[in-house]
């Protein structure tokens, strides 16, 4: 049965009390707080957000709209690395493809100046410890490295050019060591920062000479900056040089970032230049050169040697010389080409283009008679030859082949109806032989010699030019002279450069040198039977410059020499000129030796045997045969009354 529940009984709620109505305070009322309207205050906020606004706005819109590009720029500048790729420097090769001047793999040494700040290295001294490191591997001054690596604002700094990979390895050897310790310093609680972190490598070039000091004097030698600082080098460098190239790329903390695009522009090669000299005959020449100059203990020497068919040079050897692989230890005086560079009386040696004039005007004949006495008295001076002798009855070939100053003033004196006419002609002819001009090899720093004009020579200058004194010429002038006589009395400009090969490999020959007729055929064939006179015959003064087998012309030369620091005659110049074979020539060989001291000074004596030692060499290095036919034995003397 269900039941039923009584209904529930409502609780009334409590009453709420009343609230108490607000007081307004009243107006005027002492001790009360009024709040003031806060529209102006918040204007002022407003207006000041406005103009910083404002400002962010107008400085926006200059960076990015008026001022972009430069801004553009500067951040290219800041991000981007560029650097010069050097060319690779042209080799320089001998006749036969031999390198004499040639260039390595190299590294210039460089440094990222602000990665040696205190911030950047943590370390107050940074450039000067990695000074420290760096100067004995570099062999430089810690001084200097410390200036380059504190350079203020700059990111790049070159230490040291063209240095050897070994250099590099053992200063990349040097980095990692103190990348570890700085490594294991982080791990202790250290900056971790290595001094040498900002010391980089660039691939680089650098001038190597194969043979040392071998034809020096003629290649010259490259300078810190990698250009020519003298000899071919020097004359060649636009074509050895090649054309540098450039590259950029971005970094960050001096480091490349591979992932961002470089911008490159390669380097062009330079050139190879290939010369006319054989690097054996130069072998021979300057061995033969630095022997007697030695021996003879004189100031220097030189040998040239030339082809008489084309004018090219086969030797030009110089001593004392020096070796462009180590410029540090060379003396200044030897690192030109003396050669081409000293200006001296020749001598005797000159005598060739007197009886070239005489010969080719007709004034004489080998066999016309010339009586000459002890002694010859002209102008103000009385002149001799080199020993004192009772009168000479000489024919016009004896007194080359005795080398008669007397007889050879009597000679040409016989050139024009008077004096001064016959200082013109044999000027004329000097000047064509090449005397008193550039050889024509355009070779710096080369002397075209001294030969005033005719109205100039003083009172001795009319009879001792003559024979050789009184005028001045460089080696490679006198050479050119019997070059001239050997290649049947036409010159041909002497040339030390065969061709070049660029980058492409196409060879392109050097211009053809120029030739000019300076005698006749008839002349140059006479004078060359003369000058074997000279050699073969007992008489003659160049009997040690014989060579067996072979018909040999030549002519000695022992002159006065102008000691160039006092300014006056002080000493000899011996020399020796000549080609082989006579009848048909293929060489002509230069050799003189300024101021010997010891022994010997005479031109036969100390140069002859030099000229023979080289002639003999080149001869057989180019297997020229002897010609089998026996030379014509030409009057020397003549008897009194015939």
């Amino acid at each position: 049965m269900p039941t039923t529940q009584p209904p529930r009984r409502r609780v009334p709620a409590p009453a709420r009390a009343p609230r108490p109505a607000a007081r307004r305070p009243r107006q005027g009322r002492p001790g009360t707080l009024r709040l003031g309207n806060p529209r102006p205050r918040l204007r002022l906020v407003s207006l000041g957000l406005t103009l910083v606004m404002l400002v962010f706005t107008v400085r926006l819109l200059q960076v990015q709209a008026l001022d972009a590009d430069a801004y553009a720029a500067k951040a290219e500048k800041n991000r981007y690395q560029e650097i010069t790729l050097s060319a690779e420097r042209g080799e320089i090769t001998d006749r036969a493809g031999v390198a004499l001047a040639t260039s390595v793999d190299a590294y210039d040494i460089t440094a990222d100046p602000k990665m040696f700040t205190p911030k950047e290295a943590k370390a107050p001294d940074a450039p000067e410890q990695a000074a420290a490191l760096l100067a004995p591997i570099l062999g430089l001054d810690s001084g200097e490295l410390v200036k380059k690596l504190k350079a203020p604002g700059s990111r790049y700094a070159l230490l040291a050019r063209r240095q050897t990979p070994q250099v590099w390895n053992q200063i990349r050897d040097l980095k990692s060591v103190y990348a570890r310790k700085a490594r294991e310093g982080k791990a202790k609680g250290g900056s971790g920062v290595s001094v040498l972190a900002g010391v980089f490598n660039e691939p680089s070039s650098k001038r190597v000479y194969p043979n040392g000091a071998l034809a020096a004097g003629i290649l010259g030698y490259v300078n810190a900056e990698g250009r020519g600082g003298g000899g071919l080098e020097s004359m060649l460098d636009e074509q050895l040089a090649g054309r540098d190239g450039k590259a950029k790329y971005a970094q960050s903390g001096g480091r490349r970032v591979p992932t961002v695009g470089a911008n490159e522009t390669p380097a062009v090669p330079g050139s190879d230049i290939e010369l006319t000299i054989d690097r054996d005959i130069q072998w021979a020449a300057q061995q033969a050169i630095s022997r007697q100059v030695e021996e003879s203990a004189a100031d220097r020497g030189y040998v040239v040697v030339q082809d008489t068919r084309t004018g090219e040079v086969l030797a030009m050897a110089n001593s004392p010389g020096f070796d462009p692989n180590d410029l540090s230890q060379a003396d200044s005086a030897a690192m030109g080409n003396a050669a081409l560079q000293d200006a001296y009386e020749p001598g005797s040696t000159a005598k060739v283009m007197s009886m070239a004039a005489v010969l080719e005007e007709g004034a004489a004949t080998p066999s016309t008679h010339v009586t000459v006495p002890n002694r010859l008295h002209r102008g103000d001076r009385l002149f001799k030859d080199d020993i004192d002798h009772p009168t000479w009855y000489l024919t016009l070939n004896g007194v080359l082949a005795k080398s008669s100053n007397i007889g050879t003033i009597l000679a040409t004196g016989q050139l024009g109806k008077d004096q001064a006419e016959s200082n013109r002609i044999l000027h004329s002819y000097l000047r064509k032989f090449g005397i008193g001009r550039p050889s024509g090899l355009d070779y710096p720093g080369e002397t075209p010699g001294i030969l005033a004009a005719p109205k100039k020579w003083s009172t001795s200058q009319q009879y001792t030019i003559p024979f050789g004194q009184g005028l001045s010429v460089n080696a490679m002038q006198a050479a050119s002279v019997y070059s001239t006589i050997a290649n049947g009395g036409r010159r041909i400009e002497p040339t030390l450069v065969r061709g070049t090969r660029g980058a492409d490999g196409r060879f392109t020959p050097a211009p053809a040198p120029k030739k000019t007729r300076v005698v006749s055929e008839k002349t140059a064939t006479t004078l060359a039977a003369m000058l074997e006179s000279v050699v073969d015959d007992r008489e003659g003064t160049g009997t040690k410059a014989a060579i067996p087998g072979y018909r040999v012309a030549g002519k000695t030369g022992t002159a006065n020499r102008v000691d160039p620091e006092l300014g006056r005659y002080k000493g000899y110049t011996a020399s020796f000129a000549g080609f082989a074979p006579a009848d048909q020539p293929r060489l002509t060989v230069y050799c003189a030796i300024q101021n010997p001291t010891k022994g010997s000074y005479f031109g036969g004596q100390i140069c002859g045997p030099v000229y023979r030692q080289v002639m003999e060499f080149a001869l057989k290095t180019l297997y020229i045969a002897p010609t089998g036919k026996q030379p014509p034995h030409m009057p020397v003397t003549f008897e009194p009354g015939q």
